[in-house]
């Protein structure tokens, strides 16, 4: 396993970090773990050099926490470091900050949690935990020691995610990145900004919640399988993400020991500035790949809502690109089932154009969402 300095904190983390957000499940329902399965699991990973543990209030349905609590005792705990994530949605009077840290230290079964993130900040929770004073918690929660290493997690512009990042002297901040999103949310200028900063920073959704391992689709297959090195697509994505030095570890969710066997191996080759320009190369043509098949412009921006109509706009077009990109329109199409079921999908529209008028990309969304539906109402 390889690892990495985390800053200026004084020690070292595996660029392989384990996410809580996927554990093995029976039924096929998130909120229930395969508890025996996915403590063998945590156990495995931490035998064989894996200290980095990231969890949060609501993965499994709120079940993670629980899980994690078994699967650190034993001795198990004082071999890593420990992160989950403060619910800031849940949060309406400074108050509820205390009742929910208390809460989660009880969950996990422990007396200090290593590092604790304000969970997924955009424009809307960061101006409420703002006016809550959420600094002054966070400093009394250190100077109690009921935390270290204050951080948060983030999905929203680059304007936001500096803007953040300067507010207060973070320890650590977690971002979406992968070859994909290089400019998507934070991407690599927020990654780099972090860096200049002192702030380490976590990577998550490293393999797009796994399209970019599980749906790859024939011609990316193809340049993968043409190239002289021999690698797994996920192998490819983590290595890229790796060869960040501005990367100190990388969150991955497995679900079988066999996906957890196979990180281990790799993550024991990730390492920084090492892929030669060939390598990088072939990502690129991958990239080219993937971006040919977009087939709507739309960054996400969500300038277009909220839609008079109800429609919702960005999350139609992100699911009719996933459809193309990753060869899945028979997944998506019942996903936009749900959009239909509650009545925000595209037939909703009553063409006011407001939505055009507001769309710094200039996408004629009007006729897209037309497409998009098309292709979706299968």
């Amino acid at each position: 396993m390889q690892y990495r300095e985390f800053g200026k904190l004084g020690f070292k983390v595996s660029a392989f970090g384990f996410g809580c957000m996927r554990l093995p499940v029976l039924e096929n329902d998130s909120s229930k773990i395969n508890e025996p399965e996915a403590i063998k699991m945590i156990r495995y990973a931490i035998d064989n050099g894996v200290n980095y543990f990231d969890t949060a209030y609501v993965y499994h349905g709120g079940k993670s926490e629980l899980l994690v609590a078994k699967a650190i005792k034993d001795g198990y705990r004082e071999k890593i470091k420990l992160a989950t994530k403060l619910p800031v949605w849940k949060v309406c009077e400074y108050a509820d900050f205390e009742l929910l840290l208390d809460e989660q230290l009880k969950k996990l079964e422990v007396d200090y949690i290593d590092f604790y993130l304000l969970h997924g900040l955009n424009k809307g929770e960061w101006a409420k935990l703002k006016k809550l004073n959420v600094f002054k918690f966070l400093d009394n929660a250190v100077a109690s020691g009921k935390i270290k290493y204050p951080s948060f997690s983030f999905h929203d512009e680059l304007s936001l995610f500096k803007e953040i990042i300067d507010s207060y002297p973070w320890k650590m901040c977690q971002m979406q990145f992968n070859y994909l999103d290089t400019n998507y949310q934070a991407g690599t200028e927020g990654l780099q900004y972090a860096a200049s900063k002192g702030v380490p920073v976590v990577v998550m959704e490293p393999l797009r919640g796994g399209s970019l391992s599980n749906s790859v689709p024939n011609d990316v297959k193809k340049i993968f399988d043409e190239a002289q090195i021999k690698r797994s697509p996920a192998d490819w994505a983590f290595r890229w993400i790796g060869n960040f030095k501005e990367v100190v570890t990388i969150l991955s969710g497995v679900n079988t020991m066999e996906q957890l066997m196979e990180n281990v191996e790799i993550f024991d080759k990730v390492l920084p500035n090492t892929m030669s320009k060939e390598e990088l190369a072939i990502v690129d043509r991958v990239v080219d790949i993937y971006n040919s098949r977009i087939k709507v412009g739309c960054t996400q921006c969500a300038y277009c809502m909220p839609c008079p109509s109800g429609v919702n706009i960005p999350e139609i077009f992100k699911l009719y690109n996933e459809a193309s990109i990753f060869d899945r329109f028979e997944k998506n199409s019942e996903n936009y089932k749900g959009f239909i079921k509650e009545n925000s999908d595209a037939s909703h529209c009553a063409e006011c154009g407001s939505c055009e008028a507001a769309c710094p990309q200039h996408i004629s969304i009007i006729e897209r969402l037309k497409e998009a539906s098309s292709a979706l109402s299968r």
